[in-house]
Formats: C-alpha cells, structure tokens, sequence
C-alpha cells in the first residue's frame, strides 16, 4: 500500500455506519473507584515547558502572572482538574540538587541542562516557586527526588524542608526563605528510570538503594504519611518489576512506576512526524498506545504475587505519544504539534487506565507544556489549547467515580492485514448517581455503530460531547486556535435500557446519562 496521508471528509449523518459493536455496560458490578490521580500531568525542566511556559518571570509585563506565573494557564489547567502534577523531572531529577532553587532569587547558582538541549537555567522556578504554583492550580506536588546524583540526606532534608511544621534545621531555613507553614507533600519519587538517565542501574542495585533512601526519608515528617514512589519498569521489563516487589518491604514502598510512550522508533529523527504522518504511521501509533492494556495486565500479575491486596499502586508517571520535534525547533526540546492522533490516543489510554483502576492509582502524561503529548502550547501571550487538553477536560467526570465494568465486542480497525479494536469504552457512576460513557473510534476512515446494553442503569436523559474533525491530521494552531474543541452531540439514543451510538471516524465521545 502506498505511504499516503490519511485523509477523510466528515459528512455527518451522510455517513453510513457499516460496523456493529456491542457492549455491556454492568453498573450493578461497581465496586472499584477511578481515582482522580489518574489524570495526572508532568512539568520537567525540558524546553519550554517550565520557562516560558508556566513561568514567565516577575517582571513579565505582557503576559499577566501572578509571581511569575501564567494566570491563562492556571485557569485552563484548573478547568482541566488536574489532580496532581509532578517536577523537576524526568531524567532532569536526577541532576536537580534542590537547594541551589531556594533563597534570593539574585543568589542562585545557575545550573546546565545537560540532559535536554544543553541550556543553562538560573534556578528561578524552584521548590517554593513549584509548591506555590500547585496551590495556586488547587493540585497536589508530586515531587521526584535525585537518587542519581544526590545523596540520601538531600533528599530527606527535601522532605524536612517542605513538610515539617515544628522547629528544625531544615524548617527554619524555610520559614527564612519567606514560607511559615509547612506545603505537606504527600507523593515522592526516588529517583526516575533508574534502569536508565536515572544512573543505569540494576534492579537488584536499584532495589537496596530504594531500600536506602525510604528508611531515612521518615513517611510522619509531615501531616500524614507520606506516598513513596520507587522507579519502575520501562515497558515490558517485567523483571524489573519482579526484582523491585520481591526485595523491598510493602510497608516501605506505596506506588511503583512504569513508562511507556506511544513511539515508532526510538532512534533519532525516526519517530515520524507530529502532522504529517502515513497510514501505517498512525497504526503503529495506536498499536502502541492499545499495548499499554498487556503492559499493565502482565505488571499488575508481577505485583499480585508479592502484594495479592493491591495495597501499592502501579503508577504510569510517564506516557503519551512520542514524534520528532517541529521543523526550525531545537531537537533537545522536544516540542511537536498535536493531531486528533493525539485525542484519540488519550481517550482509549484513559479507558484502559479505568479497566485497571484498582491498581492503576496515579498516572502522569508527559508533559503539560511544550513538550511531548501536551495539552498547552505557548507562543509569547498566545495559548493554545490542544485536542489532547479537550479530551482530558471532557473526562474528568470520572474522577473519583465508581467505575463500571464493562464487556465489549468490538469492530475491527484493519491495516496491511493487521487489526485493532476500533471501538474503546469506559464507564464510572459518580457520587450524585449520574452515569458517564466514554467512547473512542481510532478508525480514522469509518464510522462506527454501537450498541449498548445497560445493566442496572436506570436513565431518564441523555446529554454528551464529541471532539472529532475532518482528517485525522487536523489540530489547532495559533492562526486558528479553536478548529478543534467539544462540541454537543446527537448520534446516541436511549430507549430503555438499551443505548445506540453511532460514532464518527477519529473521534472521542462522553455521554451522560
């Protein structure tokens, strides 16, 4: 087949739905809740995501901020409901010595970013900078400490500094540096992708170093117990997994991490383009966002062994799709524009993380920003809101909501005599008893019509939202910023207790009911 570029033209009720899928949605099984640390983000010092994105300085006149940080993004990441957000880093973590990022500003040492573009930073967007900016976004810091090149009392003088409320070295030095009250940070990382940037460690070395650093890093400095995070797997090393479970204690670990990006090749300039991408291209893409259900299918199985109570949670603190950055841009950046790829891609990996929910308690997609899969881009006072930003927003009705099984039969995406499910479905019910659908069509040629069997759903309306537009390839830019945004939808009737749906191609829906 020749390498072309996806194209299709949306012709609404024109279209004619050619697949039959079925689902069984099964609201009297709910017993699991979606946690809202699923929809996590991630700010690393990494190209424009910090400087010039959050932060664009005190003394910025044009763009309005309050200390330095952007107000346009602080309402969009509030709309959004973003439960969590994690910094420094990423591989950035494991270089970042926290103190040279407190005092005067003007007393700062300045730092090379060695890791991403070779930049020196001035250390102005710090830890009081970070923890304030969280409670000014009403999010909790997720904060990587520096196993990699840091000690093991920098690390629990972090923790001192910014939870302990009563008189010591390490809060004194805050209350100095302008901050009376303790930030009580609950979520630590030690270290990030040991196995890799993180120092190429081991497990077996990795392990008795997590070991180390969680007996001295005390889970009571603070208000409550602190959620110690060890460094997991890279996709499929479920060996890593295996090593780190069976060796550290559970009352000394609370999460486990696991990465895994959506990406074609990992060597340089082979990961396709953000925009211009073939048809085999955007498979590949969502056959490796869809693995993501084996990865944490065969992860959790390694994690049932040791911990059959599920007490530490599985933590995907790193994912998104992954392409070459844009055109003109420096390559240590890592900026790359953002499709109704990405949209859907976000809404069957939120779906999978719900299937999973009761060990799957945090996730982190990389990164909020001007980086990666981000739901924001900036160009001087202009913002951009990306399709990956209007899926998140439009599911974060399932925060905190009892997810609902379900049982799906789906139609076939087919290509060069490969196949995925087209078809992707979550469901939750939320505390007010409203039902919430979620739908996603990869299949960026067809439409596709569902039918859903609602057990034990008692609905007396129906409301819902789609993202979709005419070509898989399509997203927003800074001439047209709104080319891509939710829209009210009217494929889907309810007649009983039965649902009809019929989805657009590339499209991502929320009903509810």
């Amino acid at each position: 087949m020749k390498k072309q570029l996806l194209t299709l033209l949306f012709a609404g009720s024109s279209l004619i739905a050619t697949a039959q899928n079925k689902v069984t949605i099964n609201a009297s099984e709910g017993k699991h809740v979606i946690s809202r640390h699923i929809y996590g983000h991630f700010a690393e010092h990494l190209g424009r995501c910090i400087y010039d994105g959050f932060y664009v300085g005190e003394s910025n006149a044009k763009i309005p901020n309050k200390n330095g940080v952007r107000l346009d993004v602080v309402e969009a990441l509030k709309k959004m409901k973003i439960p969590n957000l994690r910094w420094p880093g990423g591989c950035f973590a494991d270089t970042y010595h926290w103190k040279d990022g407190i005092g005067p500003k003007a007393k700062r040492p300045t730092i090379v970013n060695t890791w991403w573009g070779g930049v020196t930073e001035n250390n102005s967007f710090g830890t009081h900078d970070f923890l304030n900016m969280c409670e000014l976004l009403g999010t909790e810091p997720y904060l990587a400490g520096n196993v990699g090149s840091g000690t093991v009392q920098d690390l629990t003088e972090w923790v001192q500094y910014v939870n302990f409320e009563k008189d010591s070295p390490m809060s004194n030095l805050r209350q100095q540096n302008g901050r009376q009250a303790p930030w009580n940070v609950r979520y630590w990382g030690v270290g990030n992708e040991a196995w890799g940037c993180g120092g190429n460690m081991k497990p077996d070395y990795y392990a008795n170093i997590y070991r180390q650093y969680s007996t001295f890093m005390n889970p009571r400095v603070g208000k409550e117990h602190i959620f110690r995070i060890a460094s997991g797997a890279s996709d499929n090393d479920y060996t890593w997994t295996e090593t780190l479970m069976k060796n550290i204690p559970g009352s000394m670990m609370e999460g486990l991490a696991m990465h895994h990006y959506s990406v074609l090749s990992w060597g340089d300039g082979k990961k396709g383009s953000a925009t211009q991408f073939t048809d085999q291209e955007y498979f590949k893409t969502m056959q490796q966002a869809l693995l993501m259900d084996e990865l944490i299918e065969k992860h959790s199985a390694v994690m049932d062994k040791y911990d059959p109570e599920k007490k530490i949670a599985l933590v995907v603190d790193e994912w998104g799709g992954w392409y070459n950055v844009e055109s003109g841009t420096n390559p240590g950046f890592l900026y790359q524009q953002n499709t109704m790829r990405d949209a859907v891609l976000a809404g069957a990996t939120l779906n999978i993380f719900h299937k999973h929910c009761e060990r799957v308690r945090m996730a982190n997609l990389a990164q909020a920003i001007n980086v990666l899969q981000a739901v924001i881009l900036t160009k001087g006072d202009k913002l951009l809101l990306t399709p990956t930003y209007h899926v998140l927003e439009m599911y974060n009705v399932h925060q905190d909501a009892t997810m609902l099984p379900i049982d799906i039969k789906s139609e076939d995406f087919t290509l060069d005599n490969q196949k995925l499910p087209a078809v992707s479905v979550s469901a939750s019910r939320d505390k007010a008893g409203k039902v919430h659908v979620s739908l996603v069509n990869i299949d960026p040629t067809k439409p596709q019509e569902i039918s859903v069997d609602l057990k034990g759903v008692k609905a007396a309306g129906l409301t819902g939202r789609i993202l979709t537009s005419a070509s898989v390839h399509d997203h927003n830019t800074f001439e047209n910023l709104t080319k891509i945004k939710p829209v009210a939808f009217n494929g889907a009737k309810l007649s009983g207790d039965n649902l009809t749906v019929t989805l657009p191609p590339v499209s991502v829906v929320v009903l509810e009911l």
